[in-house]
């Protein structure tokens, strides 16, 4: 199903919003839905080849800004540079970027030099431009267009306060992406994950986010602390995580607009792996008692929790289907970890994993058809499976890959790896579908832990 090109018009509380731009000294793109190519792409080796040219974004005037970037003209250099990187990372396409392009004038933006392109090999071309506003703020347009056919295949526009200008990078590419594969976009979001430091038997663990790309970095707790499985809200908000403090093991909801905390639930007894459901009104968490672990449920606001797993050994792991109407969570009730899937009310509990070794911490995929989790035969691998068990293949073949955690638009998993030997290095990797293209994310320390965040409001 091909998504309609959307702009960004909601106001964010937490940082300054993406709105459309309509000012008249540059060309002021709206959404499209001309044509384009409406596929599902289930195979990658025809888009491999595609030719994507990527140009410096032109400016109207080159003035200083108050982005990282600089002035318009170089923030319109690393507009491609961003767009460039986001386009070659997921997989799908082997693009051009600005380094290796000559800039178009502003008045080819909206008529390009087809035949130039096409003798560049170009199939597809993606360009735009940049203008600084007199609030400090920057207008970016973004269009693509079909070199063989001489037709614009898309378009659309923002207008970003200095900080965001890499939000508009990303959803340029999240339009050319969807509007060349099919597929919904999934650039435009955010990743929480936990930062680690110190000697093997002694890891500090703090958590941290970052933009899709690994930019914007930021730490949210101090590592007094140690932080683990992270999980953002649906809305954005806030992070659920589980922190552990002198052998306390507590719950805590992160409020990213006022980068403050409040305790969800403290408990004498070990918790484990806190998550959201779809609508953000329930936390799922593990607890263990008496030598069992089951599945609870309780409000995201607070209140009494309801138990839903009832079986002796250890049941952990919950994660909502995206509807909401089931979870899929693992278990030792059969003597070794297996994946289950259950009612959200916890009834009609069965086991759907059955080909050999053990399987652990399961996630839906956001699309509903898959279920990712970490395969245990001799090595950890990443796998998925489809809801009822079947179709199981693998997706990386290391030492160590565990706690796979997916893209919003469930084409791309990440997870985290462990480095063979006494280190106990920690890194984040993604994979795609495919399982041919894996990718190390950027990070100053060590990490594990991912949590894929939705596409950003």
């Amino acid at each position: 199903m091909k998504p309609a090109l959307g702009l960004l018009l909601s106001a964010l509380l937490a940082a300054p919003a993406l709105a459309q731009s309509a000012a008249p000294a540059a060309p002021a793109p709206a959404a499209s839905d001309g044509p384009g190519i409406d596929v599902t792409v289930s195979d990658d080796s025809d888009w491999q080849n595609l030719g994507i040219a990527i140009p410096a974004f032109a400016t109207n005037a080159d003035v200083a800004t108050q982005t990282s970037a600089g002035s318009t003209a170089q923030l319109g250099f690393s507009l491609a540079q961003v767009i460039t990187a986001d386009l070659q990372n997921n997989g799908l396409f082997k693009p051009t970027g600005p380094a290796s392009l000559p800039r178009p004038a502003l008045g080819q933006i909206q008529a390009p030099d087809y035949g130039s392109w096409s003798a560049r090999k170009a199939d597809m071309l993606v360009q735009g431009y940049v203008r600084g506003e007199a609030n400090g703020q920057v207008t970016v347009g973004c269009y693509l267009y079909d070199v063989a056919l001489g037709q614009q295949l898309g378009k659309a526009g923002w207008t970003v306060a200095p900080g965001e200008w890499r939000r508009a990078a990303h959803k340029c590419a999240d339009m050319v992406y969807s509007r060349l594969s099919g597929e919904n976009p999934f650039f435009d979001s955010r990743i929480a994950y936990i930062a680690e430091t110190g000697p093997k038997d002694h890891r500090m663990k703090r958590l941290a986010i970052m933009d899709s790309d690994g930019a914007n970095h930021r730490y949210l707790t101090t590592g007094q602390a140690t932080a683990m499985t992270p999980r953002y809200s649906p809305d954005y908000k806030s992070i659920l995580y589980l922190s552990y403090y002198n052998g306390s093991p507590r719950i805590y909801v992160y409020n990213l607009e006022t980068n403050s905390q409040r305790l969800l639930l403290q408990s004498n007894y070990p918790l484990f792996a806190p998550r959201w459901s779809p609508d953000g009104k329930w936390i799922l968490y593990s607890m263990a008692i008496g030598g069992n672990t089951d599945i609870y449920k309780m409000p995201s606001s607070g209140g009494s929790a309801v138990k839903l797993t009832d079986s002796p050994g250890i049941d952990i792991g919950g994660s909502f289907s995206p509807d909401g109407n089931r979870i899929v969570f693992e278990s030792d009730r059969s003597g070794s970890q297996q994946v289950y899937v259950m009612n959200a009310d916890g009834s009609g509990q069965q086991r759907i994993s059955f080909f050999g070794g053990r399987a652990a911490t399961p996630e839906w995929s956001p699309r509903g058809d898959q279920i990712a989790f970490t395969h245990i035969a001799g090595n950890f691998r990443i796998a998925v499976m489809d809801p009822s068990g079947g179709s199981m293949h693998y997706l990386t073949d290391n030492w160590q890959d565990e706690a796979p955690t997916w893209a919003p638009n469930g084409r791309v998993i990440q997870f985290f790896r462990t480095t063979r030997g006494t280190s106990g290095k920690t890194a984040i990797w993604q994979v795609d579908l495919t399982g041919r293209n894996e990718r190390k994310l950027d990070t100053p320390v060590d990490g594990s832990d991912p949590a894929w965040g939705p596409l950003r409001p």
